[in-house]
């Protein structure tokens, strides 16, 4: 049973790091939108959807033939993961830490430097070179594109850790600004909470490579 649950954790990793920099780079988007996404890295791809609001979001995701959900409401400092097919949950709580890792964007010194618009799946997007260093000495670099309503549509970047290199992809496509359902940020009915102590932060930890 619990292998099961964990199996869709292994992409967690890339997907929370893209999320963060799509946020940092959201941190002033006050649209609603949903849209298909496509996150590629090393270990292979990801494919979702997104729903997002300026103080909570969606993500819908399918890894190995098994469905994950992971809701972030930031409006109550609470991540859930859930997991339908197993009608249970897991629960974070969103708190500051003294030990920034990977996925927390105030850890990074972020540059970004527009290079002009660009033409993206038939929309004219706003692109711009991007550099985020870590606290740590780590860094990633590459290219962002956004619309005019500052969502980023796709991102090529290159992260560069202890001498290795690591490649990775995000794309958003059929983007639909609007507002969207307040029940789908909620826990869906029939879910039950798996309590797994320290494990699932532990495992957490694991795939940033801490």
């Amino acid at each position: 049973m619990v292998t099961r649950l964990i199996m869709p954790l292994v992409a967690v990793g890339a997907l929370l790091l893209v999320a963060g920099t799509a946020t940092a780079a959201e941190e002033k988007l006050n649209v609603e939108y949903s849209a298909d996404q496509v996150i590629e890295a090393e270990d292979g791809a990801m494919k979702g959807r997104i729903f997002y609001t300026p103080t909570k979001e969606r993500r819908e995701m399918n890894q190995g033939g098994q469905n994950m959900i992971m809701i972030t409401r930031h409006d109550k400092k609470v991540a859930w993961t859930v997991m339908p097919e197993e009608h249970m949950y897991m629960e974070m709580a969103m708190k500051p830490s003294a030990d920034k890792d990977k996925t927390d964007m105030s850890a990074y010194k972020i540059e970004q430097t527009p290079v002009g618009q660009e033409m993206l799946n038939g929309v004219n997007m706003n692109k711009s070179k991007i550099i985020m260093t870590h606290s740590s000495g780590s860094k990633m670099g590459g290219f962002m594109w956004m619309t005019k309503e500052g969502i980023m549509a796709k991102i090529d970047a290159i992260s560069v850790e202890k001498g290795s290199k690591d490649r990775f992809k995000m794309e958003q496509t059929n983007i639909k600004v609007g507002k969207q359902p307040a029940d789908l940020f909620e826990l869906p009915r029939g879910v039950e909470k798996m309590d797994m102590g320290g494990m699932g932060m532990e495992m957490m930890k694991g795939m940033m490579g801490r």
